[in-house]
């Protein structure tokens, strides 16, 4: 009897601390499932938004439409006008608030394009419109302004200046429509360059956390949980490759945005030519690829750096130059004061070339457009009206008069002045390029050759 009361007493006292150690050991189990990836998700995702963007748009109902085009035969618009059906189609895309007190949501400028109506929904359910305050296609990077009544969670930004080839990420975003999707991954490599069909992107940080359609415009995250770049695309040839914009260029971007809805073209102040056969033997280049600098304009940052007519201009920030057009393509990929690194050969020497790119500003686009293609235009409803044609110049020699009226140009429609100015500034080092003008209400596809 003795011994089984003390037995009792054993059991009572070893069974009875048994609550408390379970609570112990369910509290450390839930410490070690809160990883640091799960608290930078609870933290970051009410500022990440799912992005609606309805795009509105036209389509022309024409008993001829199937024989003839408008921009080909202008004055039939006049004998049969269209009417236009209206249609709407819906596009998701993913954002992230950067500002909560301005209610700043930054994206992708490829998710808003076109947009008519963008609407935001955050994690909690809540929608607000939005209105678009800035974008620029060439960074791909777009800033909504949200309609706000009381402050908004944000993100805490981070910097993608000290980012390790390795290291753990996250992203969150909408793919496919699915709300507030977590994938994670590494950093695979830095400072890649991507060449997509609206231009080529440098920089990128490449990743192999999975970024699918609908991730766009989402945060990449570093384990703090504090933003390093912007989802952005996706490697269509493999699987496993995803690319973010860096937050410290998206910085400036930001900034431009802000206070000029769009990025301002930069130059650098020099004309060129592609390396052929003949170039490439008097400079015994055992290679095709770079661009020979044929004009440095005075008091510009290439005049400033010492760069001289006769350098060939070999890489541009790390990226190896492949001729005049791929160089235009990495200017519109930079910044006004960022630095950029230039590789040289100068008297079979290879020289380094720190410059800051400045402002191409819209006086000196006019006076070199009127120099290298040699007309004014002014806006005239759906085109652009030729106002003067400099003599000897090769809109002389191709016959352009006032009047005339230009349609496209190298394939771009031509309505307005900005659309000029962007195109010579895209355009302007090339040879020839094709235009559609019409005189006399019948339209020409013509060549312009400089």
């Amino acid at each position: 009897m003795q011994f089984r009361t003390r037995f009792a007493i054993i059991c009572i006292l070893l069974l009875s601390p048994l609550p408390a150690r379970t609570s112990a050991l369910a509290h450390e189990h839930e410490d070690l499932r809160r990883t640091p990836v799960v608290r930078a998700v609870e933290q970051v995702s009410p500022a990440v938004v799912n992005i609606q963007a309805s795009k509105v748009y036209e389509r022309e109902v024409n008993p001829f439409s199937g024989f003839f085009r408008n921009e080909e035969f202008p004055f039939f618009q006049d004998i049969f006008p269209s009417r236009k059906r209206r249609y709407e189609a819906k596009s998701l895309g993913s954002g992230v608030i950067i500002d909560g007190s301005k209610g700043l949501v930054l994206t992708n400028a490829h998710v808003i394009t076109g947009a008519s109506n963008i609407s935001v929904r955050l994690l909690d359910g809540r929608r607000f419109e939005a209105e678009l305050a800035g974008s620029d296609p060439d960074f791909d990077l777009a800033l909504l302004e949200l309609d706000i009544r009381e402050k908004l969670p944000e993100v805490e930004r981070g910097t993608s200046n000290d980012l390790l080839i390795g290291e753990p990420i996250i992203a969150i975003g909408n793919p496919f429509g699915f709300r507030h999707t977590v994938t994670t991954g590494v950093i695979s490599a830095l400072d890649r360059t991507v060449e997509g069909d609206s231009g080529t992107f440098t920089g990128f940080i490449q990743t192999d956390a999975a970024i699918n359609p609908g991730n766009s415009g989402g945060p990449l995250l570093n384990i703090y949980g504090k933003l390093i770049g912007i989802n952005t695309a996706i490697y269509a040839k493999a699987q496993g490759i995803g690319f973010a914009i860096p937050i410290d260029k998206a910085e400036s971007v930001i900034q431009e945005l802000v206070d000029y809805g769009r990025v301002k073209p930069v130059w650098l102040g020099i004309s060129g030519q592609d390396i052929d056969q003949r170039i490439a033997r008097y400079f015994g280049l055992e290679t095709l690829s770079g661009m020979l600098i044929t004009e440095v304009f005075p008091d510009t940052p290439a005049s400033r750096a010492g760069l001289t007519q006769g350098d060939i201009l070999l890489s541009l920030s790390g990226v190896r130059i492949k001729d005049k057009a791929h160089y235009l393509r990495l200017i519109r990929n930079m910044t006004r004061n960022r630095k950029a690194e230039l590789v040289v050969l100068r008297d079979s020497d290879k020289r380094n070339i720190s410059i800051k790119p400045e402002e191409f500003e819209r006086e000196r686009i006019l006076e070199l457009a009127r120099k290298r293609w040699g007309f004014k235009v002014k806006e005239g409803g759906e085109s652009l009206a030729v106002t003067r044609v400099i003599p000897k110049s090769p809109a002389d020699s191709l016959g352009l008069r006032p009047g005339d009226r230009i349609f496209k140009i190298a394939g771009q429609r031509m309505k307005t002045n900005e659309d000029f100015l962007e195109a010579f500034t895209r355009y302007r080092l090339l040879n020839s390029l094709m235009m559609y003008v019409a005189r006399g209400g019948q339209g020409y596809h013509v060549r312009l050759r400089m």
